[in-house]
């Protein structure tokens, strides 16, 4: 199966100090990879440079068959690839049906309402709700589905259920489940591990900026090992 996103020797920087170090990885359509690794190890560094928060100084990113490597985030956007950050951003002041719209107005093709609707029933209740107004739960499904509402080819999500009550965890876990059966590609960095590994069809491991694995998800449960080994679980 042809790659849907191509990273290839990717070299990230904050000022001076060399964050990444020729970071490759694949990433085929309606699949989910995990992307694991310990704090500081270069995980949300990845994810930025991939959406252009943070601009590589060498390597190449081919998503969809464009090279999109240079460009800024929301040229990056506009070609299908999202980032639900870790602090979810969402427009405090706003209610939770003005995001969303707002969101979509510059995208090529976006989901109707009435189909994010059916994704989070509880942001139908809460959609006159203002941003600050939502609990932490309540935000993260608006940052997912804030995401969603632009129709994206990948979603990259950054830490989604920390903080998170463990019910909530569950809850969003069987979201991110079902878009992934209905086909929608999903990067997910997440330091709990079991909830990324219930999710993963494929992992790839950093450890100080560098990629020291790349395995199938069932290769990594037949060698838990491996994840003591780097990550200390």
């Amino acid at each position: 199966m042809s790659a849907l996103l191509e990273v290839e020797k990717l070299n990230s920087y904050y000022g001076d100090s060399h964050i990444l170090f020729d970071i490759s990885l694949e990433v085929a359509k309606n699949e989910v990879v995990a992307l694991l690794g310990r704090n500081g190890a270069g995980k949300s560094t990845t994810l930025k440079s991939l959406i252009g928060m943070v601009r590589p100084r060498a390597g190449r990113i081919v998503f969809d068959g464009v090279p999109i490597h240079g460009l800024k985030s929301h040229a990056i956007a506009v070609h299908g690839l999202q980032l639900v950050p870790e602090e979810r951003r969402i427009f405090g002041t706003l209610s939770v049906e003005e995001n969303l719209v707002l969101a979509g107005m510059t995208a090529k093709s976006r989901w109707p309402l009435d189909r994010i609707w059916e994704v989070f029933p509880r942001l139908r209740e809460r959609r006159r709700s203002r941003g600050t107004d939502l609990s932490g739960g309540e935000q993260q499904m608006l940052a997912i589905a804030r995401a969603l509402v632009r129709d994206p080819k990948i979603i990259l999500l950054d830490e989604p259920f920390e903080g998170l009550a463990p019910i909530i965890v569950r809850d969003l876990l069987a979201t991110c489940r079902t878009l992934a059966e209905a086909g929608q590609t999903l990067v997910i960095v997440e330091q709990n591990v079991t909830a990324a590994m219930t999710l993963a069809d494929r992992v790839y491991i950093i450890n100080n900026g560098h990629m020291v694995e790349a395995m199938s998800a069932q290769a990594v449960r037949e060698h838990p090992e491996v994840l003591h080994r780097h990550l200390g679980v």
